[in-house]
């Protein structure tokens, strides 16, 4: 529903996540004849009836642990 660099909101049934819950994204992004896979790791911010609010974690973030 909303992307931006450091968050998604994803409007989905009850997927069963807490808040606080880390998770692994992938996104197929189509670079025309080539689709690369794209891994995000990002903690559950909020969920509610609409959807799942989710934290995208940095790269430097990422990188550190």
């Amino acid at each position: 529903m909303n992307l931006s660099a450091t968050g998604v909101f994803i409007e989905t049934t009850n997927l069963g996540l807490r808040k606080g819950q880390t998770v692994v994204l992938s996104f197929a992004i189509n670079l025309g004849t080539v689709t690369k896979l794209h891994r995000r790791t990002a903690v559950v911010a909020h969920v509610s009836r609409g959807g799942t609010g989710l934290m995208m974690e940095s790269h430097s973030v990422a990188r550190a642990n």
